[in-house]
């Protein structure tokens, strides 16, 4: 039986890294991200986890203390925000490269300037052609369970890549919900052991990390790595169906909500969803075959299954909680458009909620009258509509 409790989004996933048992944690604090790292720091002083805490100067500090943990063998994990990821910039290229399966809680905050603190998705977008796996969570839930899940996916020997488990600042990471907590021993057995091939530790079997790789063999080795993101898919939806018979909860790359009829569709990410699926109901009050695509894997990102999900639809709208500067609309839409390149439907471009402003109810009801409209006119361009914006 699940235990439940009334955490916060950073003690949700603190919880579930405590039950996965890190050899090593790189720490270093950054708002909203600093309480995930202190209620893990107080388990391990607790005596409730043996993890060897590294605190850190920087957030740079942090992921080259992560890329050495873990090319010497031990299961590693850090956390971070915003103009932290910013800071580890080089070497999450480096953690991603050297195949780590490093696991990094990223709460979502947007980048400065002007300076701020809260939510929106500017950060982890930033790092979207890195080579990180990159899940995201409607809420403290999804949470705790991701960050179970992303030691299994990132430690499959056919995937070997670093996984980044988004969750909105302050939405999630500071609001307290129930919480279906797995029992500790259930949360070890799932994980299991890590044992990795190859360690630099390993003084029986040497291994080379981090050389020099001249252009007769780089080609080869990007290569190998979108075939390891290919790998992913397969083991993200495994692991969520396995996790699904332990917990009741199984996960995959997407969620639909009240699609099977659904004319007009919108998709999202992260916590906005939970507010979209009431819209979704208002909508259909209103006349509106409305439907709901959350996807949960940004990268590998779902291309095929975003077609079948879509393919129904008369009209598609894309709520990106960053934007592109340059071009029409935020990463979401480009990554949703492109895939669906050739159809028939619209897809419209929406951005909202930069620097963690609210999304209310009736505003994404109205988008769906918008695209509604759309669908209606048959028009297949539109421009970026910003919602919540002042006049």
């Amino acid at each position: 039986m699940a235990k439940f409790e009334s955490l916060t989004g950073n003690d949700a996933a603190a919880h579930a890294l405590r039950q996965c048992k890190p050899d090593v944690a790189a720490a270093y604090p950054i708002t909203p991200q600093t309480e995930l790292m202190h209620k893990f720091a107080e388990f391990v002083a607790n005596g409730k986890v043996d993890t060897e805490v590294i605190l850190v100067e920087s957030e740079h500090s942090a992921m080259s203390a992560a890329i050495g943990s873990s090319a010497a063998g031990a299961r590693t994990f850090t956390a971070t925000s915003a103009n932290g990821l910013a800071l580890m910039w080089e070497v999450v290229y480096i953690a991603a490269s050297n195949r780590l399966p490093i696991v990094m809680p990223e709460v979502n905050r947007a980048l400065s300037g002007p300076i701020n603190i809260h939510c929106d998705h500017s950060d982890s977008m930033g790092c979207r052609d890195s080579g990180w796996i990159q899940l995201f969570c409607e809420n403290g839930q999804e949470a705790y369970d991701t960050v179970i899940q992303a030691f299994r996916i990132s430690e499959n020997p056919k995937v070997l890549l670093p996984t980044m488990i988004c969750f909105d600042g302050f939405i999630i990471s500071h609001t307290n919900e129930p919480v279906a907590m797995l029992k500790d021993e259930a949360v070890s057995q799932f994980v299991g052991v890590y044992k990795p091939d190859r360690a630099l530790l390993d003084v029986e079997n040497p291994y080379t990390f981090g050389p020099l790789d001249l252009p007769e063999w780089y080609f080869e080795h990007k290569r190998q790595q979108v075939e390891a993101m290919r790998n992913s898919f397969e083991v993200i939806e495994s692991v969520g169906a396995e996790f699904g018979k332990l917990s009741g909860r199984p996960y995959g790359l997407m969620d639909g909500y009240r699609m099977e009829d659904a004319e007009v569709v919108l998709v999202a990410l992260g916590s906005t969803c939970g507010t979209a699926r009431v819209a979704v109901d208002v909508a259909r009050e209103q006349g509106v075959k409305a439907g709901l695509l959350k996807l949960r894997a940004f990268r590998p990102f779902p291309i095929k299954q975003l077609r079948q999900a879509l393919s129904k639809a008369k009209v598609v709208g894309v709520f990106d909680r960053s934007i592109s500067f340059g071009i029409e609309g935020g990463p979401l839409f480009h990554e949703v458009r492109s895939s669906l390149y050739g159809g028939k439907q619209p897809v419209i471009p929406f951005v909202y909620g930069l620097g963690g402003r609210d999304i209310r109810v009736e505003q994404i009801a109205e988008a769906f009258k918008t695209l509604q409209q759309v669908g209606k006119s048959g028009a297949m361009d539109r421009d970026v509509e910003f919602i919540g914006l002042r006049d």
